[in-house]
């Protein structure tokens, strides 16, 4: 069966290889650039969802499904509208809804840092902070009670910012189990590779 790996903002497709690479997993595995997926196309979430919609729906067999950030509200957008084509659900440092206030602040970073930093990670200044102001009004707290497939919700120590939500997420999923990383941050598949390996493979040896 194959298992998808979908980065956050700040994050590229190699954001995984630390992770991968000290998998025990004997599968075919994908880790898909968002920004390359989107194209041309103009940077709003709609259009980024829609993009890794035609991505993930070239896969004719369900997948297990591990996204962080970004990638985690992908993933679960699309368990959502996707049941039967997701066989188990890895949510990393993700929010249900949006928090307005730290959207906000971060936007305001963004407009502060330099164009070298986005551009390393393939995208455009304007571009990323349009997508950014484009999922303030994401909400997903009445369907996730839908969710049916098997679900990890993990997340950092220190990821202050995404605790709250990883305990909402893991008391309104019916049957998810949840995690919360020792001394990890937000980033946990580039600063905690070796135990987020650890704990993914002990969580898809039991979901196959």
């Amino acid at each position: 069966m194959n298992h998808i790996f979908v980065h956050g903002l700040g994050q590229d497709s190699s954001s995984w290889k630390k992770t991968i690479d000290t998998m025990e997993l004997n599968s075919h595995m994908y880790c898909p650039d968002l920004f390359t997926l989107l194209g041309t196309s103009d940077p709003a979430y709609n259009n980024l969802y829609r993009s890794f919609l035609k991505y993930r729906d070239d896969f004719k067999e369900p997948i297990h499904l591990c996204g962080l950030s970004l990638g985690a509200v992908l993933s679960l957008n699309y368990a959502l509208d996707r049941p039967e084509k997701v066989h188990s659900l890895v949510l990393i440092g993700t929010q249900y809804k949006m928090p307005k206030l730290l959207l906000a602040i971060q936007n305001i970073l963004f407009h502060f840092m330099p164009k070298s930093v986005f551009l390393k990670i393939g995208t455009d200044k304007k571009l990323f902070i349009r997508l950014m102001k484009s999922m303030k009004h994401l909400d997903f707290t009445e369907r996730l009670v839908d969710i049916q497939c098997d679900t990890l919700i993990l997340c950092g120590e220190k990821d202050a910012a995404n605790k709250r939500a990883s305990k909402h997420l893991s008391e309104h999923i019916k049957g998810a189990r949840s995690i919360i990383i020792k001394d990890g941050g937000h980033e946990l598949n580039i600063d905690s590779s070796s135990k987020l390996s650890t704990i993914m493979d002990d969580f898809w040896s039991g979901t196959k």
